[in-house]
Formats: structure tokens, sequence, C-alpha cells
């Protein structure tokens, strides 16, 4: 007489391939890195604008993307190497704004544009190594320190424009920051131009390579007699320094220059950062990844611009991308599928409480578990 083998309702896993599913991806999202995983999502963002949108994906509409963003990518650049060590720095929008008045009102008075930039650039660098000098030898944290800077930065900008219109007519300014160069707008050049050198420092140089060190475990690094404080102030010149030129990029771009500009610029380098994979501990990603996840980031507002969708759901939207990039860049992620394998797991064995799960099902729970925590 033959044996019926097929097994009862209750043991089967109609579940199973989905949590398996996920294992699967995000082990293979894992070995593409952190850039070939922001590309894949980027490449998803892209097909999905075209297919909601007509004029997403016309030369006119991707160049005005790349121009919104590339002040922000510099931005994020300079967050970049701050966060990298295990800092923050929310001073960047207020220094860009103070940068905005102070090229405007030095090129009012006659001043040459190239020197207007560097008075620009030189308050700005000052205001990081103010920052880095009250963090290693006042012994405040980072966020601190570049809170109350943030403040005081734009009440200088307030000050400094005194209720006046900043315009700016120099024709030389405008066409260095405008103008194209070569096939692409200058900001663009000037972004791109950026995020290379920077990569090139953190990749190749020993600044770069302290920099890791110190953020990877500080104290370590001491130890080995790293300059870690020289390296710190260091960090928060170079953010300062490329808070100002993205300053003087958008006071070019509006042809004024403003103590309103750069507001909330702080949050969205920030959340290029972290959309680009690294941590807000310190010690991972690069310059190529948070200007990636810049881009990311503009691309989604672009598209929602194009469907007429207002500033307060884009707001929830953009939070929204930066909480699902930080579970799937960082070790929670991991334990995503174990959890849900065992939520499903448990729900084929409906008729029995949670206590009285069959051996084997425990069994595999306990291994998923362990995989997680691994």
């Amino acid at each position: 007489m033959a044996t019926n083998t097929t097994p009862p309702p209750t043991a089967r896993k109609p579940f199973q391939s989905l949590p398996g599913t996920i294992t699967s991806l995000r082990t293979f999202v894992s070995s593409l890195g952190s850039k070939g995983y922001l590309l894949a999502v980027g490449a998803i963002v892209l097909l999905v604008g075209s297919a909601l949108s007509q004029h997403f994906m016309t030369s006119r509409n991707l160049i005005s993307v790349l121009i919104t963003a590339s002040v922000v990518s510099i931005l994020a650049v300079g967050q970049y190497l701050v966060i990298v060590t295990g800092g923050i720095d929310l001073s960047v929008g207020a220094v860009a704004a103070v940068s905005s008045v102070i090229v405007g009102l030095a090129l009012q008075q006659g001043t040459p544009w190239p020197v207007a930039l560097l008075l620009a650039l030189l308050t700005a660098g000052l205001i990081g190594i103010f920052n880095g000098l009250m963090i290693v030898y006042g012994g405040i944290t980072p966020f601190i320190v570049t809170l109350a800077m943030m403040s005081i930065a734009r009440g200088v900008a307030y000050m400094l424009q005194t209720g006046r219109q900043v315009a700016i007519e120099d024709q030389g300014f405008l066409a260095a920051f405008t103008a194209n160069l070569g096939p692409m707008p200058a900001p663009v050049m000037i972004a791109l131009l950026v995020t290379i050198v920077f990569a090139v420092v953190m990749a190749q140089t020993r600044f770069g390579r302290r920099l890791f060190a110190l953020g990877g475990n500080a104290e370590a690094a001491r130890l080995s007699g790293l300059p870690i404080k020289r390296d710190i102030i260091g960090a928060y010149c170079l953010s300062s320094l490329l808070a100002g030129l993205g300053g003087v990029m958008i006071a070019a771009q509006l042809t004024e220059g403003s103590a309103i500009i750069g507001e909330g610029y702080e949050l969205n380098a920030i959340a290029a950062v972290v959309v680009g994979g690294a941590s807000l501990f310190g010690g991972t990603g690069d310059p190529i990844s948070a200007v990636l996840g810049g881009l990311i980031i503009a691309v989604i507002l672009n598209i929602m611009d194009l469907l007429g969708i207002q500033a307060q759901p884009q707001l929830i939207v953009k939070g929204a991308v930066i909480l699902l990039a930080v579970l799937f860049t960082s070790g929670v992620g991991n334990k995503l599928p174990g959890a849900l394998r065992k939520v499903l797991f448990q729900q084929r064995y409906t008729g029995l409480p949670a206590h009285e799960t069959p051996a084997g099902a425990e069994t595999a729970n306990q291994k998923e578990d362990a995989n997680a925590r691994r």
C-alpha cells in the first residue's frame, strides 16, 4: 500500500520565500558596496520619475536638478569631512549666508571679484577654525559648538546686511559662477571638481587616512601619536570653506547676497551624507557617496515638484528616505529578515500559541536570530 508523503497543511511554508528573498536582496546590495547601492536606488528613482512625468527626462529639467544639487553637494562634501571624524557641523548654512553677504558688499565697494571671493572664503575658514578650536581646546561637543555658531553667523549676516538688498552686478563674478564651462554649467563643474579632489584626499593622502582613523577609534588614534587636534581643526576649517564656496555660488545664482541664504542647508547636507551610507559615529563612507546621496534626494524632490506636491508632504518624504537609507545601510537592517521570518514562521501555526510552536520552528528562529546578531 502506497504511503502518503504529502506534508500536513500546517507544515507547509508558503511565506518562507519572502524573508529569504529579502535576505538574498540585502546580501546582493551589500556585495555592491555603498556606491552600487546608491546607483541602484538612483536608477530606480530615475525610472519612477520618467514614468510619472513626461517632463522629467528632458535635458532642461535634468540640468536644473544638477544646478540645484551642486551647492548641497559641495556642502555635503564638507559635512562628510566632519562626520567621518565622528563630529557634526550645523553652522554650514549660516556660514554660506555670511559668505554671500560679504562677497556682495565687497563687490558693491568696487573690489575685484577674485579678491572679494578670497575675503568671503577667508571669513568662512576662520569660522571653521574657531569651531575646531572650541571643540578641541574648549572641550565642548561639536553639536553645541556648531549650533551656537549657526546662530552667531546668521546674526552677523543680518547685521552686515543692515536690512538693505546686497545686489551683485559684477559681470565677471556672475559669469565665473553661472556661465557654462564646456558642456555643463559652472556650478555643476565646480561641484564635480570639489568631489573629485576630496575623494582623492580621503583615499590617497595621510590626512584622509587619519580622519578615518580618528572616526574609527579616537583613543587609538591618540595613543598612536596621530595629530588628532590638528586634524579636527582642519576638518572643520575645510567644512566651513566649502560652505563659504557654496554661499558664493548661491549669491551668483540669485545675483545678491542675503542673510536668509542657506537656511536648512545644514540638514540637507547631513541628509546627503547619511543617505550616502556614512555613519554618524564616524569612520565610514566617502565624498562621492555623499554627493550621490544628495543627488538622489534632489531628484526625488524634483519629481514631487513636477507632480505639484506641496512642500509639507515633501518634508515627510525626505525624512522617510533618510530613515530607510539608515535602515538598509546599517547593522539594524541585518535584523529585518530574521524578524520577518520569525513573524511569518509563527503565522503558519495559527492553531498553536507562540509558546507551543513546534521544536523545528523554534530552532529555525534561533538560527535566524544568531545569523542576524552576527
